[in-house]
């Protein structure tokens, strides 16, 4: 679980993102804020979606420990917190996609159109590895176009 920088005219936002170890998208979630709250309200949609896990790799933020922490004492849920710098490449390097499609744009000028386009970038990233699979091959832009449409 990480975090990364985004420029919304002129401000910055956060791009939380959750991937496993197989270096699968299981979350992401663009939120105006880096605190405790925000990171608790990714968190548990991402709980949501796939189930408590056993570990998570953060980088030393002090939100997402206050979060984790948080979680762990209103559930009960036993989750080994790991801060090791290295352990944390495999997020690392899955924001390099996002933010090399991020870089190409001029920018965002309101939080709505960067929600929606970091959206679709976010899953044209995960057809590209993948993850989306439909029935029959289709290219990564046949399946794009079948969720849209």
């Amino acid at each position: 679980m990480d975090e990364s920088y985004v420029r919304v005219f002129g401000q910055g936002k956060y791009l939380y993102r959750a991937v496993d170890r197989d270096g699968d998208t299981i979350d992401f979630l663009l939120t105006a804020k880096r605190d405790r709250s925000a990171a608790r309200r990714f968190l548990e949609r991402a709980i949501d979606l796939h189930g408590a896990p056993e570990k998570i790799t953060i980088d030393k933020s002090g939100a997402n420990t206050a979060a984790i922490q948080s979680i762990q004492a209103d559930s009960g849920a036993d989750i080994e917190l790991r801060q090791i710098k290295y352990l944390n490449n495999i997020v690392e390097q899955d924001h390099r996609a996002v933010k090399r499609m991020k870089q190409s744009m001029l920018g965002f000028k309101s939080f709505w159109s960067a929600a929606i386009t970091l959206a679709g970038v976010e899953v044209m990233h995960m057809i590209r590895k993948g993850q989306l699979i439909c029935k029959g091959r289709l290219t990564a832009a046949k399946q794009f176009y079948s969720l849209a449409g």
